[in-house]
């Protein structure tokens, strides 16, 4: 049983709820610098063991695991401070935001001996999990290519007020997801090529950087990969197409895994066609309003990351890998700029980070 404390109440939100429906996981305390949402999560959950001080986090002996669902920026000290009062870390995505601390990182988790997870909770949602399987049992052969996309209308995101500044990019908030379905099956990639543009209504609401965009990715043995993701824009119906999916391209079968619908379609090496919902599910998945939280994917990926540690297995992405997917969305920002292909082994370069330190291939996520 592992004991968690949970830093960040807004998207910890999931986590919570993941929490207790789990019977891996011993729930602790909460913790936000906002009073007034720890007390709302409090009496949404009847857990009432809250806290606006991440102290008391750190110093509790009985804590194993810290959750970490703050602002991007902040992530890197709050991990660094979990690491160093030797508990575990699960961090959503993206990891971090200054690729100066990854190699800090690196060795205080290594030093400590303590676990770092980052919580890629698209790899969790159930067609993308059995997607893998099929993938890793050679049901569609050696892997071609692979297309990633997200387009969803979040125009109502923009209402928020920080999503209007410079600092926010739907690149890391949005395309971080499916840019991780590609490091997941490629995890070699050399270079990376995109074009980017802000939208009419984007433009017209404020936001400051690109919500359409297109890249090429090309790994190091040749084969070649493509990401797209729009923003502020109507999509096509989901009987048509899922916002955001994951489509692998074999030698003897092609597979596709959708998101946020759990449906899952597979031409397969016997020349048979499946299509798979999984309905009955969605309970599980989405328990809040609609399909906004992800708790059903947070528990997954707890209940992973308990098990990893309770074997002596390392539970994918790690750290090492969330900072790899980092490195790769700099570049792909970087082509962005310049309008030039990226290759990977600058960034790494300017950052003095090993590439063998991010290149570990990837197992199963069970």
């Amino acid at each position: 049983m592992l004991h968690l404390g949970i830093l960040g109440l807004g998207e910890g939100r999931s986590t919570i709820s993941a929490a207790l429906a789990s019977d891996k996981i011993s729930l602790k305390i909460i913790c936000d610098a906002n009073e007034d949402l720890c007390r709302q999560r409090a009496k949404e959950f009847s857990f009432y063991n809250f806290t606006t001080n991440y102290q008391r986090l750190l110093d509790d002996p009985e804590i194993d695991v810290i959750a970490i669902y703050t602002p991007d920026h902040l992530h890197a000290e709050h991990v660094k401070q979990a690491l160093i009062h030797g508990k575990h870390v699960v961090c959503t995505k993206p990891f971090i935001d200054d690729l100066s601390v990854a190699n800090e990182l690196i060795t205080l988790s290594e030093k400590s001996g303590r676990k770092v997870f980052v919580g890629q909770s698209s790899r969790f949602f159930e067609p993308v999990k059995r997607q893998r399987k099929d993938f890793e049992a050679g049901v569609i052969g050696e892997l071609i290519t692979i297309e990633g996309y997200y387009h969803a209308d979040h125009r109502w995101f923009l209402e928020k007020g920080w999503s209007l500044k410079q600092s926010f990019k739907w690149l890391y908030g949005g395309l971080s997801h499916p840019t991780d379905f590609i490091r997941w099956y490629l995890p070699e990639i050399e270079e990376v090529m995109g074009y980017g543009m802000l939208s009419a209504n984007g433009a017209a609401a404020g936001l400051k950087n690109q919500d359409t965009m297109h890249f090429i990715f090309k790994a190091k043995d040749g084969r070649i990969a493509r990401v797209s993701g729009a923003y502020t824009g109507p999509v096509q119906p989901n009987m048509r197409d899922s916002e955001m999916s994951c489509i692998l391209r074999g030698t003897e079968g092609c597979s596709q895994a959708d998101y946020m619908d759990l449906r899952y379609a597979i031409t397969t090496n016997t020349g048979e066609e499946q299509l798979i919902t999984w309905e009955h599910k969605l309970k599980h998945y989405f328990r809040f309003e609609g399909k906004s939280h992800h708790a059903g994917e947070y528990q997954n990926y707890l209940e992973y990351f308990a098990d990893c540690l309770d074997e002596g297995r390392t539970a994918y992405p790690d750290l090492k890998e969330g900072i790899g997917t980092i490195v790769l969305l700099q570049a792909m920002d970087r082509s962005l700029t310049t309008g030039l292909p990226v290759k990977i082994d600058a960034i790494l370069d300017e950052y003095d980070i090993q590439r063998a330190d991010i290149s570990l291939q990837t197992l199963s996520n069970g």
